[in-house]
């Protein structure tokens, strides 16, 4: 089977600038991984890598000669940054394998395009394409590309032992480029090799998660996962899943349903000490664990949406909503009840309800703590107290009470 590139990226003068600077004096480069398997995918192709015959010292020599900045990244493991147009490109010195540690691996550089692609993951990862978009093939990762099956390359369980993030990196690239069922092989190596997961950092973990729960087939993968023994070694819970299934058959409705935060936060199927939980144990972010937690607090905020057939959510809930969590969390509060709701992407209450939220206004509070102080509260806790008095209100009027009328019970006037 052959393939050819014809992208438009591929022939971007700064790549092209690159590819000049490192084919001298014999070597050759050829782009790399995610870039070839996603354009032939028909899908957006993000980093472009580059794997060259030169050595990084070469490299740095190449650089220079032809006006290109250099950065020494990964120089020991063979990896260079080349800087051209205010364009980076990942650039790494063909390897293979001397000693594997389970994390990392003693490699040595050769010019072997053969020995370099069989050290890596799966076989469509492993597809490079020249400068002219030849697409090369060292280990069978067209057919599967084609039938966008993830398969190990090689024995499966040689590739895990090499590093073990690789188990989740299996699941990872099948919910999101795969078709059918999971390889076989595969899902045996993984299951029995799962425990040394447990030798990964929690950021490496929480990095491959995230891209797992928002990729497309994440929901069936999950499944999988768990019934492979893999999800309880990697979430501090058992995992909600069927709310995190409903969560996903919103996707085509709602993009924020792919949001790593709120799918996490349905997974956890629990409270704030459960949330915060899984945040300590995936290295999540300050802004991922507020997102998390604002997701679970705005999903009990209208009334009714816990019971097991919704009321109609009125535009008075729908503005309280927004006033007290904003659009992003309110949204996400909505698609979190949702899905625990379970009623389906065409349910009567949730689908309205979330039309409403995209457009409707956000109530803006008319009184500040300078109009308290001003009005002759006294400075410190009794502004906020009385600001606290006059929203309470201001809510109960449906929004409705002006600026003076506030004022006035702010004071006790």
């Amino acid at each position: 089977m052959t393939a050819r590139i014809t992208a438009d990226w591929l022939h971007e003068p700064a790549l092209q600038a690159v590819f000049d600077a490192l084919e001298t004096d014999g070597d050759t480069a050829r782009v790399v991984g995610g870039a070839v398997r996603n354009t032939l995918l028909g899908l957006p192709a993000t980093d472009i890598d580059i794997s060259t015959t030169a050595e990084p010292s070469a490299v740095m020599e190449k650089a220079a000669a032809h006006g290109l900045k250099a950065v020494p990244t990964g120089f020991d493991h063979g990896t260079v940054t080349l800087v051209t147009r205010g364009t980076p490109y990942e650039v790494t010195s063909l390897r293979e394998d001397v000693e594997t540690h389970g994390r990392s691996a003693t490699v040595r550089f050769g010019r072997s395009w053969q020995h370099d692609a069989e050290r890596r993951d799966f076989t469509m990862n492993a597809l490079y394409c020249d400068r002219h978009g030849i697409v090369y093939d060292p280990v069978g990762g067209l057919p599967d590309l084609q039938a966008r099956h993830v398969r190990f390359i090689g024995d499966p369980r040689l590739r895990i032992a090499e590093d073990y993030l690789r188990i989740l990196r299996f699941f990872r690239f099948h919910a999101q480029y795969g078709a059918g069922d999971l390889d076989a092989a595969g899902i045996a190596a993984v299951t029995e090799l799962r425990d040394g997961l447990a030798g990964l950092s929690a950021e490496r973990i929480g990095m491959e998660m995230r891209k797992l729960v928002s990729a497309p087939r994440a929901a069936e993968t999950i499944q999988a996962m768990r019934d492979a023994g893999i999800v309880s070694r990697v979430l501090a819970t058992h995992g909600g899943l069927r709310p995190f299934q409903d969560l996903r058959a919103l996707d085509p409705l709602a993009p924020e349903a792919c949001s790593p935060a709120l799918a996490l936060a349905v997974l956890s199927d629990g409270g704030e000490a459960d949330l915060d939980d899984m945040a300590d144990h995936l290295r999540l972010s300050n802004a991922e664990r507020k997102r998390m937690k604002a997701a679970r607090s705005a999903s009990d905020i209208p009334r009714g949406w816990g019971e097991a057939r919704p009321a109609p959510v009125s535009d008075t809930e729908i503005r309280r909503l927004l006033f007290l969590a904003g659009r992003e969390a309110a949204i996400d509060g909505l698609l979190h009840a949702w899905a625990n709701a379970g009623t389906g992407p065409e349910d009567p209450v949730f689908l309205p309800a979330l039309e409403r939220l995209r457009e409707a206004e956000i109530p803006v509070f008319p009184l500040t703590g300078k109009d308290l102080l001003a009005a002759g509260v006294p400075a410190g806790p009794h502004v906020g107290e009385a600001l606290a008095r006059a929203q309470a209100a201001w809510i109960d009027s449906d929004f409705s009470l002006d600026r003076d009328a506030l004022l006035a019970v702010a004071t006790g006037a």
